[in-house]
């Protein structure tokens, strides 16, 4: 009664990448440093404290408006997500405009306009600049804030999440905020459906009354254009806008770990592993240590420095390894990270702290520390290509309170880093024994290797939420075993009487991959015999298999199934798989029970040989399967696949469900099923192989 077959379609035609090749985009090898001249800026500013800066570019008729909101992060609670649909809301519509409006005069002009919760940005021809503040005016102080709008974007966020749940990174990311910044923190905040679920427009509404106010807020106005025209656009289209007073926040600072702490999300069947390391540090943006600290974090992973050369060159680990060290004016955090696979997890780890232990007891000698200075450099200097730069420069300088020449000193500063002070910065910002261990990845393989980093021994598992689990209070029932929950499951379904009446099934079922219908048609019939047929868009696709041979028929033309991938179908096209595993060599293991969407689930290990494995998880109170997830060849490689079952109906006498959610890598989709016939007496002639 496995149901996984119905969905192998999607490894044919899924052609997007389906995890980021971390170190893809490297920039150029590095060269000398360049010397800079920095493009200066004019400011002014209006009556209600809008600050304002202008930097002139004549080399396009074009004129960019950036307006950033400098306000305090905000702790969101269970309704964590209302603030940044607030900043969506702003483009949906105002007092005077629908959204279709605002929509229709920004594409007249060829304009374009975004919005978040810190701010605004559009830009134009500076023939449409008048037309263009116009607009942008109206979607900053008088945004109509309605409810159909928060609607769509609610339910366009679920849909992300859903997409997004399951995936490595993602679950990698709400651990670093969960660990590092700890409960009741900002930045240790995420949205799930039940905090969208709990986000109302009254709170959108007062987010923008209490925060969108000019005294806070900074313009940068960059391109075809001079101080002397543009400052009575802006006095004309933003004087009106009423300043006031502006909530400011305090938060208990987060605290590295005593010692090194290891945590771990299980991905059953996984075959990689996603490692984050690291902690919050106490680095300000502009402060004396920052420069400094930067360059340090750049010789152990800010490039394809020590740790790239280390896991990728010398180890073969890894497609990229990297680090990160980011300054905040709330907290900043120090974050090494990298994928590898499940087979080296224990030893990336170990390569990656050790890197750390020798930044802190080893200078950089001479021509690594110019490495590193001429990469900064380098792209310091690409960064300036951009005019937009030089306004963000501006408005940093206003809001962290720099000295005006901070940054047209930056690369004196870089070049006066010494070895020296690089480890000084390493003792005092790189924690290799003090540091969160993140790892996503198949805890039954790489746990037990991971405990030796934790002084306690200890591995604490969370759920794909953050959530640490309470593995004591889910012991199993004493005499529960995997037969049992197996046999409880053939019996919800029907029985093993009624299953055995079945000798052929016809099932119909629709989805949606990326906007494209997809239809698909399956026949089986006893014992293994198999015909599959895909119809998406234009595309069609068949795979057929007479229980011996198979061949899949897509557009690139005939191709026969041979070796690991035609004994994978043997059992995927087998009816009543369950009933006997052991005839198929089929081995199981329960091994905990665990919460799957809400509910109690009994996790099932399967094996079938030496390298096909694959887990599943039973319902607890109604014993139907509610998950299944394994390893999937892929366009990209091996990928994990998760489907999840629900919406039981009975069809002659047994239960089938008629809804399956299949996440492979950052791509979802939903299948109906729209028919289930059984005993229809299917001719073997449809499932003849050709040779």
């Amino acid at each position: 009664m496995r149901k996984s077959y119905i969905l192998l379609f999607l490894v044919f035609i899924t052609s997007s990448p389906l995890f980021p090749q971390l170190g893809r985009n490297t920039p150029p090898p590095p060269g000398p440093a360049p010397e800079i001249k920095l493009s200066d800026y004019e400011s002014f500013e209006l009556q209600n404290g809008l600050k304002v800066f202008v930097v002139e570019n004549h080399k396009l008729p074009v004129v960019s408006f950036s307006l950033v909101i400098d306000r305090d992060p905000i702790f969101e609670g269970d309704s964590a997500g209302y603030v940044a649909m607030a900043g969506e809301l702003l483009k949906t519509g105002t007092k005077s405009r629908t959204k279709d409006q605002i929509d229709e005069e920004i594409d007249f002009i060829g304009a374009s306009l975004s919005t978040s919760s810190t701010g605004v940005s559009a830009s134009a021809l500076t023939s449409h600049t008048d037309k263009l503040l116009e607009i942008m005016s109206d979607v900053v102080i008088n945004p109509a804030f309605r409810q159909e709008e928060l609607d769509k974007i609610k339910k366009q966020t679920l849909s992300e999440l859903a997409s997004a749940k399951d995936e490595p990174e993602t679950i990698a990311e709400r651990l670093v905020q969960k660990l590092y910044y700890g409960q009741g923190h900002p930045y240790s905040e995420f949205e799930t459906e039940e905090t969208v679920g709990n986000i109302k427009l009254d709170m959108c509404r007062n987010y923008y009354d209490s925060f969108f106010k000019p005294n806070i807020a900074y313009l940068a106005v960059v391109g075809d254009i001079t101080k002397k025209d543009i400052e009575p656009l802006i006095n004309k289209y933003f004087g009106s806008w009423q300043k006031g007073e502006v909530k400011h926040f305090k938060y208990t600072p987060p605290q590295t770990p005593s010692a090194n702490t290891v945590a771990i999300s299980d991905r059953p069947n996984a075959v990689q592993s996603t490692i984050r390391i690291g902690y919050p540090v106490e680095l300000k943006i502009g402060s004396p240590d920052a420069i400094k600290a930067g360059l340090t974090n750049t010789i152990l992973g800010g490039g394809e420095f020590r740790l790239f050369k280390n896991l990728r060159e010398k180890h073969a680990y890894t497609y990229g390894a990297y680090s990160r060290i980011s300054p905040d004016k709330l907290i900043g955090n120090f974050t090494a990270f990298t994928e590898v696979k499940s087979a080296v997890t224990d030893s990336a780890v170990f390569e990656i702290l050790n890197e750390m232990k020798k930044m802190r007891t080893e200078a950089p000698a001479d021509k690594e520390l110019q490495q590193a200075k001429n990469y900064t450099s380098g792209n310091f200097a690409i960064a300036l290509e951009k005019p937009s730069t030089i306004a963000n420069f501006a408005i940093n300088i206003a809001k962290y309170n720099l000295p005006r020449d901070y940054y047209k000193n930056y690369l004196k500063n870089l070049q006066a880093v010494s070895a020296s002070d690089v480890l000084e910065m390493a003792k005092k910002y790189i924690e290799p024994e003090k540091a969160y261990i993140i790892v996503v990845g198949n805890a039954r393989d790489i746990a037990p290797k991971l405990k030796r980093f934790s002084p306690s021994g200890q591995v604490t598992s969370y759920d794909i939420y953050a959530q640490k689990l309470d593995t004591s209070a889910k012991k199993l029932p004493e005499g529960t075993s995997a037969r049992k929950v197996l046999d409880n499951y053939i019996s919800a379904i029907g029985g093993r009487e009624n299953l055995l009446k079945i000798k052929d099934r016809t099932s119909e079922m629709t989805g949606n991959v990326q906007g494209v219908e997809v239809n698909i048609t399956i026949y089986q019939k006893q014992p293994n015999k198999l015909l599959q047929e895909i119809k998406a868009g234009n595309m069609r696709q068949s795979i057929v298999f007479n229980g011996t041979n198979a061949y899949s028929l897509t557009p690139a033309g005939r191709k026969e199934i041979t070796g690991t991938s035609l004994n994978d179908l043997k059992l995927e096209s087998t009816l009543n798989l369950l009933l006997e595993p052991e005839k198929f060599g089929i081995t199981s293991q329960l091994s905990g029970i665990e919460k799957v969407e809400g509910k109690d689930a009994y996790r099932i290990e399967l094996q079938a040989g030496t390298d096909k494995k694959w887990t599943e998880y039973y319902d607890v109170d109604s014993g139907l399967k509610l998950r299944q997830i394994k390893s999937v060849a892929a366009p990209m490689g091996t990928a994990t696949q998760t489907v999840d079952f629900s919406d039981y109906r009975n069809v002659e006498g047994i239960k089938y469900p008629f809804r399956l959610r299949q996440t492979l890598g950052s791509q979802q989709m939903d299948m109906q099923v729209t028919s289930i016939k059984v005993n229809n007496n299917l001719k073997d002639s449809i499932f003849e192989v050709q040779k």
